[in-house]
């Protein structure tokens, strides 16, 4: 008996390790992809390993992220006594193996259970071009995307049985959700709205677990949020105001749903009116289900989620500046979504009278799905044969790992003087590839104080890697029309200039 029970998730498990395998292919040839947010991480997880402290590869306290995600790779290093970047990879790989495994766990507990319809929702998450690509990199979004999967596990417990204990597991999880991104407090507003529409429940006992749910699952972020305060002033760190309009916001979310459907940029133009109904249809399936009082399923969490989190990148994207609504930023929605958009399927073939009808319907939707897999899969593909000849793009390719200034730097890593401040249009790439602590990022446009902060200064250095071009901050041509820089070095891909007043 005891066996049975664990041989019926051997295709779970299966789906599993061909996860594994996927991220290990991808980072075969380059090793795992790092981006400037992958180096915050990697030096506060080194720092919290070597010092115990939350401070950056440049000096200051870590605020523009929560704590978690560093510190989970901080007990990695312990683990595997070596750095993450070296076993990105593996890490990874076991992360998606993880989520993988708890989403056919999910998947298994439906109410309308078919073999059929786990497997194919399995392969689509194995073969998702949204997640292999956020698991090819060192960033949060890999375990934020795990901790989502299991506090849908844990609030559906709540919701069955509506005990104290199951309410402060499930909210322990949010916790922890929200100091893994901050978008984890979109989490708190899944499982309080859920508990307020949760009709089976009395209105008092309703507004008692809601108002402990809240408290208790924000407690772990507010402490977060209060060090980064005392630390640095700020409790997120500096943010500007968006320059994208809502309307402009909600198409590229459609773009990104039209990517994860496998459509070309020819369907771009109706991509606001796929989000608008694909939204709206999941609101009106859970009101209508609130209203039966059947919001007491996996499903109804998932869909919920999957709705709370939708709205709130499309409000935050709208009110906060940062980088353009993209599949990275929409990814921890993306099984959510898959899931939400599809559960109700075999439910409504199986109610299906007629025969014929009944395999004409399972059958359409078997190649529909089987066709949506042959396309990503040519995606994957195509994405695998470029980066096994270049890497996976970030500053584990080729077009970094073989630049001449790259190598400089390696090589020439005692060139500054002691006390004089550097400056950088990349100065994560200063400390990942040259050893460079407390290297400063130029000034954003933006902030017009830190702008004329930096033009009083008297003496500093200045590495400028020529093939970056962020428009967000003050660039080579600004500087030189403002002060006389001398040339110290020049090669093809950077130079290094001194300024001395």
């Amino acid at each position: 008996m005891q066996a049975t029970r664990y041989l019926k998730h051997i295709d779970t498990l299966v789906a599993a390790i061909a996860g594994f395998y996927a991220i290990h292919l991808f980072s075969a040839y380059s090793g795992i992809g790092i981006s400037p947010d992958s180096i915050m991480y990697v030096s506060t997880a080194r720092n919290i390993h070597e010092h115990g402290s939350l401070l950056t590869f440049n000096g200051g306290p870590l605020v523009f992220f929560p704590v978690f995600y560093p510190a989970f790779l901080s007990i990695s290093l312990i683990i595997f006594q070596a750095d993450p970047v070296a076993y990105g990879g593996l890490i990874n790989g076991l992360l998606f193996a993880a989520v993988i495994f708890v989403s056919g766990l999910l998947i298994s507990r439906f109410k309308a259970k078919s073999i059929i319809y786990k497997w194919l929702i399995l392969a689509a998450i194995v073969l998702s071009p949204a997640m292999l690509e956020i698991y090819s990199f060192l960033w949060s979004e890999t375990l934020f995307v795990l901790t989502i999967l299991l506090f849908i596990l844990a609030f559906k417990q709540y919701l069955q049985k509506h005990s104290w204990p199951a309410l402060l597991l499930a909210a322990l999880v949010a916790a922890i959700c929200c100091i893994t991104r901050y978008a984890g407090i979109t989490i708190i507003a899944t499982g309080g709205l859920m508990i307020l529409a949760d009709g089976t429940l009395p209105f008092r006992k309703r507004m008692l677990h809601g108002l402990t749910f809240g408290i208790a699952s924000s407690c772990l972020l507010a402490v977060n949020l209060i060090v980064n305060s005392l630390s640095s002033g700020l409790a997120t760190g500096t943010r500007e105001p968006s320059i994208t309009p809502f309307s402009e916001n909600l198409h590229y979310f459609g773009t990104v749903l039209c990517d994860w459907l496998g459509l070309t940029n020819v369907v771009y133009p109706f991509a606001s009116g796929l989000a608008v109904f694909i939204l709206v249809g999941l609101i009106a399936g859970l009101v209508i289900n609130s209203l039966k009082n059947r919001l007491n399923s996996y499903e109804s969490v998932i869909t919920f989620f999957a709705v709370v989190y939708g709205l709130f990148i499309l409000i935050i994207a709208t009110v906060s500046r940062f980088e353009r609504v993209n599949s990275r930023l929409l990814s921890p929605m993306f099984i959510t979504l898959l899931i939400a958009c599809t559960y109700w399927v075999p439910n409504v073939i199986r109610k299906i009278k007629k025969r014929g009808a009944y395999w004409l319907a399972s059958g359409a939707s078997v190649i529909i799905m089987c066709g949506y897999l042959y396309n990503i899969y040519h995606i994957d593909r195509q994405r695998y044969d470029d980066e096994f000849e270049y890497g996976i793009p970030g500053y584990s390719d080729d077009d970094w790992n073989k630049s001449a200034f790259v190598t400089f730097l390696k090589t020439h890593r005692n060139i500054f003087k002691p006390g004089v401040t550097i400056y950088s249009d990349a100065d994560e790439a200063l400390y990942f590839f040259g050893g460079i602590t407390g290297a400063k990022l130029l000034p954003h446009r933006f902030f017009k104080a830190d702008v004329a902060k930096f033009y009083s200064e008297k003496h500093y250095y200045l590495v400028w890697f020529k093939k970056l071009g962020n428009a967000e901050i003050i660039n080579i041509k600004d500087i030189e029309q403002k002060k006389h820089l001398t040339k110290l070095y020049d090669l093809e891909d950077g130079a290094i200039y001194e300024y001395r007043q």
